[in-house]
């Protein structure tokens, strides 16, 4: 495997921990506020960070002659992503959310298959998740289905979010392109939240968690999910984004004590060995490319 492959693989797989160790705390964070505010929040935190980090001031030279259709559809995607993903977060088990959310990226993958043999692990990866997500919860009181309505639009502009990200890395902006999308993000969603719940916003004792949350949700993930775009394909980014329950699984394992079933330690083979599979793949198409053209 090629180190830039190998890179962008562990960049995501840092990016997928992060986020799923996110989404608990905001989970947690639903007894006290409504998803809509922990959302805006946490976008306000995260475009204060990303713009920190990466000194995006040093972008508003550049405003004018970007392309900005790419952006705004990107921004767009970041947005409404977030936004239902956290409404669904606060009708579904935590499982049943991921579950459904991941068909939009799988779906993405499928449709960018251009060898037959990468069928064999997007379809491996469809059967992981689908063994991985706790469908017997679906009969619980917790249940929702605008919840899962929700997830399953959150997996859509997910999709969105990674084909618009490959087109916006080609602007060579760096980072940039994060703090612009997240930015338009929080203004979008803050005086939406005002209206809907003003005074949640100020409720300062949660803005340690809310910050929190923005750290690892947003400003580690995003950053790393756009330096692994610039090495990976959709199918490859797609099918590598399985693994995602399984972490979930796996650090409930380490850290929790929630014990996997048999069905679970199954789907955990089949993502795995489905992540590997494309990854190598990808690396050796790459390298006959190279070796081609050379």
């Amino acid at each position: 495997m090629q180190n830039t492959q190998l890179k962008a693989v562990i960049y995501m797989v840092l990016s997928m921990v992060a986020y799923q160790i996110s989404a608990s705390f905001a989970k947690q964070l639903f007894e006290v506020l409504d998803p809509l505010t922990v959302v805006t929040l946490r976008l306000c935190f995260a475009s204060i960070l990303v713009i920190l980090m990466f000194r995006s001031w040093k972008i508003i030279k550049r405003l004018p002659y970007l392309r900005w259709s790419d952006l705004l559809f990107y921004s767009g995607s970041v947005c409404l992503m977030n936004a239902l993903f956290y409404a669904s977060l606060g009708k579904l088990p935590q499982g049943i959310a991921v579950g459904l959310e991941f068909l939009g990226p799988l779906t993405l993958a499928l449709l960018s298959i251009k060898q037959k043999s990468d069928y064999l692990w997007v379809a491996l990866a469809i059967v992981g998740v689908s063994l991985m997500v706790p469908w017997q919860d679906t009969q619980s009181p917790n249940f929702s289905w605008l919840g899962a309505t929700f997830a399953i639009s959150a997996g859509f502009f997910w999709a969105c979010y990674i084909y618009f990200g490959q087109r916006v890395v080609r602007q060579n902006i760096g980072m940039h392109a994060l703090s612009i999308a997240i930015v338009l993000s929080a203004l979008v969603m803050l005086p939406i939240s005002a209206i809907h719940n003003p005074t949640a916003l100020f409720q300062f004792q949660y803005w340690p968690q809310a910050l929190a949350i923005a750290l690892l949700a947003t400003a580690i993930p995003y950053a790393l999910d756009l330096m692994a775009l610039k090495h990976l394909s959709k199918l490859s980014y797609g099918t590598l984004s399985s693994l995602s329950p399984a972490l979930g699984a796996l650090a409930g394992l380490v850290l929790l004590n929630e014990h996997l079933n048999l069905w679970q330690i199954i789907a955990l083979v089949c993502i795995t060995t489905a992540s590997v599979g494309v990854t190598f793949n990808a690396a050796r198409s790459s390298n006959i490319e190279t070796s081609t053209s050379s």
